[in-house]
């Protein structure tokens, strides 16, 4: 497993990070004792980055990865996890909750402090709050050691930007924006560098649109990207290969992405994608998907307050999201 420095952390993480949102069942029913056994192959692969949530399986991940770090040395992974989402509608950013949020997880994983913080998914809410309240709140938490390093995660990439130009952060993760059909997360590095500020690329897979699993009733791809999207799965298929490989190998490539985390309850597909990611990328199959899924480069579709989304069709030059 290869191994890429987060920023100014002075963390390195695995290429490929370990994505516990599985263990909550987000995507499908899953069997504990596999589940538990993914994150035992992960570790043993060296995917020692696991990312999770409160809000993945509203406990169900942070507490089933607290009975597994049990038996685990603490110094042998990097954890991360985060706050202010709950459920799919309850977000709470206060400054009140943000001391709780910490002190619930930290008692559910086990552990006397969280690595990396990161604030959930902070489209939903007024983001000035964040800036304003949220962070404030998590520097001071970091004071106490009990967490090392904060960030903020979501959808859309402007808000990266809205944070950023206010107030320092450590790290940000995208999820669904550096993949084969999306690579605009890619737009923000020389913004981000800039700020000394760690990068994170998750789901590379795209919730499943970029392999041969059915779609999660929540995914929010239009019939048009559907349709694009297999008839890559299918090409790759035809020559030899699967879209999923194409895809990994597509989105940890980028070395300015120090990790890509993808989630799995599944130990063989943890071992698969440590496989794939040692393996070259097939550059003539790259060309030729891409072209495939040309018509829906850089779709994506609006989350959470529509104001907190850039606008339609737009490009980050300059430091703006300019149509």
């Amino acid at each position: 497993m290869q191994y890429r420095e987060l920023g100014k952390t002075g963390l390195k993480l695995p290429v490929v990070g370990f994505g516990a949102s599985s263990l909550g069942q987000e995507f499908r029913k899953v069997d504990v004792s596999e589940a538990m056994q993914a994150v035992r192959v992960a570790l043993d692969k060296g995917m020692n980055f696991i990312d999770t949530a409160p809000f993945y399986g509203r406990g169900m991940s942070e507490v089933l990865l607290g009975i597994l770090f049990r038996e685990i040395p603490r110094d042998s992974y990097i954890l991360q996890t985060k706050l202010g989402r709950y459920d799919s509608n309850h977000f709470d950013f206060s400054a009140k909750r943000v001391r709780e949020s910490v002190d619930v997880s930290l008692h559910r994983l086990g552990t006397d402090h969280i690595d990396i913080m990161i604030c959930h998914d902070i489209e939903f809410v007024d983001v000035q709050q964040v800036i304003d309240e949220t962070i404030p709140a998590l520097r001071e938490v970091q004071k106490s050691g009990k967490v090392r390093f904060i960030g903020v995660s979501g959808y859309p990439l402007k808000n990266f930007t809205t944070v950023l130009k206010q107030t320092p952060l450590d790290v940000v993760l995208s999820y669904n924006h550096y993949t084969l059909q999306n690579t605009s997360f890619g737009d923000l590095v020389p913004f981000l560098k800039e700020r000394g500020v760690g990068i994170e690329n998750a789901a590379p897979f795209a919730a499943r649109l970029l392999c041969n699993d059915p779609l999660p009733v929540w995914h929010k791809a239009t019939p048009k990207v559907r349709e694009v999207a297999a008839q890559a799965a299918t090409y790759c298929k035809e020559h030899g290969s699967d879209l999923a490989k194409l895809a990994l190998q597509f989105s940890i490539r980028n070395e300015e992405m120090t990790t890509c985390i993808a989630g799995t309850a599944n130990p063989a597909r943890v071992s698969e994608w440590c496989r794939w990611a040692e393996e070259p990328i097939d550059e003539e199959l790259l060309q030729e998907v891409l072209k495939i899924l040309k018509p829906i480069h850089n779709w994506a579709h609006v989350e959470g307050k529509p104001e907190n989304n850039e606008p339609a069709g737009s490009r980050f030059q300059n430091g703006e999201f300019v149509v």
